[in-house]
């Protein structure tokens, strides 16, 4: 069957739709033989184009869609004019609770599709959505699958994921520290060693291949109540996963151009439209062996200071991914790339200019807000990527207060433009104050109805309706999840959410960005 998906609409073409840049679908009422608003839907939305529709009673410039086709089928109908063959790429930061969770869909289509799950959060959320999303009733197979780092709220949402055998992926990435069934902090990650030469110390056991990680988690005797292991063991055994890697910015783990480090198969010389930059982490190398820096006495401070750190280049835009920095990390880093020796006094001459040479690395226009909003970073980071969005993955009932309020602003300080837009999914998640009465009077009332129907035909027909509403009833008290969508085609883009009013024509609400001529990113449009 043919598809097509929803363009984003241009400056200077509200008038098709009224002075609005909203895309809507229509239903069309046999009564009034006319069609009326049915759904909001919003730029690179998949369109299952009914072919063999009539459309002799409408204008040849209405196409017929099916929507919902898995669930509950409708024929719907959109203007032509709205609708395109390509799509953008498209970023969505999961509403996974405490923990981070993102999916990365590539502009191409079919085969060339690349998909990355970004971390997977703790709780079923990021299963649930994909399961919904790609429908695997045979087999689905993901370019990569990448743990950021061995923190619970960015690993632990893989476990069924990586257990259910209809998904799969090329490829499972790791920041090589893989916490083994062992008690203790550091000895998870097997020590550390100094070196005699700086008194600096090191870790040295690095989880490089699909070896190390079968040497460590192939035997599941020995788990316990460890969590890490059966993520890995449950990745080992499903039959789809086919290799496990480290990304860093080490040579034996990425593709160097440029002077950059990029994800193999995503840098420039790969001619696709986009590239993936790594920055972190920085694996060093000593007489042939390959090691991490212990950033800090803090077992938790080091590994989420070794966070998988991607940058998305695509056209005009650039997205950083900044996994659970710290500010010991961030100094790390900022010297590092800066080739510094020490880090510079806040607010003097040395800190601009260390500033300004680090924008070359970590600029960005979207920032997945390091480690959920913590206040533990430093303005001299922000400053280098100083995005014109903050994107915060964070989480309800949970003892860290993420995001914090004094950090919100000063993400608004240092973000670029005179309104940075800051966006979480918490605080864009909706829920329910109380339960729903009259959907329970409704169910009783259908109940009641099925009872004393005999035609066996409609007796089924309304069982199904209770069914529906009963699976509505007994939900999460969530009417909304806090999701936040990214879209670009390299030219223009938008973040977006759905709005918490429950109407599907009142569905979406997005900033639009775009950069001038003279390189500048400005905020275009807000839909809303």
């Amino acid at each position: 069957m043919a598809h097509k998906f929803v363009r984003l609409v241009k400056k200077g073409e509200e008038s098709l739709n009224k002075k609005s840049k909203k895309v809507y679908l229509y239903r069309y009422n046999f009564s009034s033989q006319k069609l009326e608003k049915a759904r909001q839907v919003i730029w690179g939305d998949y369109l299952r184009i009914d072919e063999n529709h009539d459309t002799s009673h409408l204008d040849s410039k209405w196409i017929p869609v099916v929507w919902s086709p898995r669930f509950n089928p409708e024929t719907l109908y959109i203007d032509e004019s709205y609708t395109s063959k390509e799509r953008p790429l498209e970023i969505i930061f999961l509403d996974v609770g405490q923990g981070d969770g993102a999916i990365l869909i590539s502009p191409e289509q079919s085969s060339e599709e690349k998909i990355f799950v970004i971390d997977a959060g703790e709780s079923e959320n990021m299963y649930t959505f994909l399961k919904a999303r790609f429908n695997p009733y045979r087999s689905f197979k993901f370019e990569g699958a990448i743990i950021t780092h061995p923190d619970r709220d960015h690993y632990l949402g893989f476990e069924n994921i990586f257990k259910d055998h209809r998904f799969g992926f090329k490829n499972i990435y790791q920041n090589g520290l893989v916490e083994r069934p062992v008690s203790g902090k550091f000895e998870k990650v097997g020590g550390f060693k100094t070196d005699p030469d700086n008194g600096k110390d090191y870790i040295y056991d690095l989880a490089e291949s699909k070896h190390d990680i079968e040497k460590h988690f192939s035997d599941d005797t020995n788990f316990g109540r460890y969590e890490f292991p059966p993520i890995m063991f449950n990745a080992l055994n499903n039959p789809l996963i086919e290799n496990f890697a480290i990304l860093s910015t080490h040579p034996k783990h990425s593709t160097h151009e440029n002077g950059r480090a990029f994800m193999p198969g995503f840098a420039p010389s790969n001619n696709l439209p986009y590239q993936i930059e790594i920055l972190g982490p920085i694996i060093e190398e000593k007489n042939g062996k390959l090691r991490l820096r212990k950033i800090s006495n803090q077992y938790g401070k080091t590994k989420n200071g070794h966070s998988i750190l991607l940058r998305l280049h695509f056209g005009k835009f650039k997205v950083f991914f900044g996994g659970d920095l710290n500010s010991i990390a961030e100094k790390f880093l900022l010297k590092h790339y800066t080739n510094r020796t020490r880090f510079p006094q806040k607010g003097s001459l040395k800190s601009k200019e260390m500033i300004e040479e680090a924008k070359n690395w970590f600029e960005a226009d979207i920032m997945k807000t390091c480690h959920h909003g913590a206040t533990d970073v430093t303005d001299e980071f922000l400053s280098a990527v100083n995005p014109a969005c903050f994107v915060i993955s964070s989480g309800d009932e949970e003892g860290h207060i993420h995001p914090r309020p004094d950090l919100l602003g000063r993400l608004g300080k240092f973000g670029k433009g005179e309104s940075p837009v800051i966006l979480s999914t918490e605080l864009q998640r909706s829920t329910r104050e109380f339960e729903d009465e009259t959907k329970v009077k409704k169910v009783l009332k259908k109940l009641k109805t099925m009872t004393n129907e005999s035609n066996k035909a409609k007796r089924t027909e309304i069982k199904e309706k209770i069914e529906r509403d009963i699976h509505d009833l007994t939900k999460l008290n969530v009417e909304t999840y806090g999701a936040i969508y990214l879209k670009t085609d390299g030219q223009r883009l938008i973040t977006a959410f759905k709005i918490e009013e429950k109407s599907d024509k009142k569905k979406w609400f997005y900033f639009e960005y775009l950069i001038d001529d003279d390189g500048k990113l400005k905020l275009k449009h807000v839909s809303g």
